[in-house]
């Protein structure tokens, strides 16, 4: 998961590095002692200064006998490791230029890529930074922070939505064709219903065909009750009656599926806005595959501009390498990621949480 966007954050650590240890290096100039002992075996100072910080020599650090209590190297080193560095905002031009164009090749959005590497430059810019064994953890750091801050802005927690939510609480699907909406509206009842709500499906993608029987199949499978009408019907009445019934019934939640659509169809975006219109939905949930990137954000955004939606869900996360669209698609929409879909069956359904993405985009837990 996210291997590619791993990959290409190595270009913003190793240019933040050696922006260190090129200021590392102009500290030692001014602050380390000029007389070294003739015979401790120390290398030049140049090449000692980088070696001290990546990777102490340890051979000459044992064999070096210094006449005095501590070496020239030691001293060195103590330099290196315990002092902070502080970097100007020149000193940034390379490694935030190499940060963007990762950004940009992972598929986020330009004015998403644009918001973080300020983010970033923000927190490293006129900052005292411990410089530590691993220079490159600075970069890590800062570009963690930065991105936690911008995926926690408009973060929902659904299971407290659901449980303040008057009942039922009637939830909209919605999406173009093929990403997995119908599966992601079944997924979501499993998750209900593991939390003790009861679940109600309604069958409002009316044009499709086949659309009725596979949601059919989910609720066999989840033992649901799947409200329906005959294919080519009103999809707001379908959706109108299962609310009915779960008013009736007592129900919890009001799963609804939709056709698929493009925001190109005039005719479907209408459609669209007679069912909102209709069944006054308590949460509109976009649905869209995380490999689309760039596509997905922007269908998000012109979806966002026809039916105001609440949330979004992101199928086939498994099988993204960049990350891109999970980055983007909050900021752009200024609304929730919801859920991230993480393989084929019920229970690969991860509701979303800023860090729970972030180390995965990091690489510091398992995909």
């Amino acid at each position: 998961m996210f291997n590619r966007f791993k990959e290409k954050l190595a270009g913003f650590k190793e240019a933040l590095s050696a922006k260190v240890i090129e200021k590392v290096g102009a500290k030692l100039e001014n602050h380390v002692p000029n007389e070294p002992p003739a015979d401790d075996g120390v290398a030049q100072k140049a090449e000692m200064t980088q070696q001290t910080v990546l990777e102490p020599p340890k051979a000459e650090i044992q064999t070096a006998k210094p006449k005095n209590k501590f070496s020239f190297l030691e001293k060195a080193k103590s330099l290196v490791f315990e002092q902070e560095v502080i970097l100007e905002e020149k000193d940034l031009e390379e490694p935030l230029w190499a940060l963007e164009m990762a950004l940009l090749e992972s598929d986020v959005a330009l004015p998403v890529a644009e918001e973080i590497v300020k983010e970033v430059k923000s927190d490293l810019v006129g900052a005292k930074k411990k410089i530590g064994a691993d220079t490159g953890r600075l970069a890590e750091d800062a570009l963690r922070n930065a991105l936690v801050n911008l995926l926690s802005r408009n973060h929902l927690d659904f299971d407290e939505y659901i449980a303040k939510a008057e009942k039922p609480v009637k939830i909209l699907f919605v999406g173009v064709n093929g990403t997995g909406k119908t599966t992601s509206i079944a997924k979501v009842a499993r998750y209900l219903m593991d939390r003790d709500y009861s679940v109600v499906l309604a069958a409002g993608d009316t044009f499709r065909a086949g659309a009725i029987e596979q949601l059919e199949v989910h609720g066999d499978n989840l033992g649901l009750k799947v409200v329906k009408h005959k294919t080519g019907g009103d999809p707001a009445a379908v959706i109108f009656d299962a609310i009915e019934y779960a008013k009736a019934h007592n129900k919890d939640v009001v799963l609804a599926d939709t056709a698929g659509r493009l925001h190109t169809n005039i005719n479907l975006m209408d459609q669209m806005r007679k069912i909102v219109r209709v069944t006054k939905p308590d949460l509109l949930i976009f649905v869209d595959e995380a490999i689309a990137g760039n596509d997905a954000v922007e269908r998000a955004r012109l979806f966002n501009e026809s039916v105001p939606i609440g949330g979004s869900i992101l199928t086939k996360t498994d099988a993204d390498a960049k990350g891109g669209s999970a980055i983007s698609i909050a900021y752009i929409t200024g609304k929730p990621v919801l859920f991230l879909g993480v393989g084929q069956t019920y229970p690969d359904l991860v509701k979303f949480e800023p860090h729970w993405l972030v180390d995965r985009l990091m690489g510091e837990a398992e995909a």
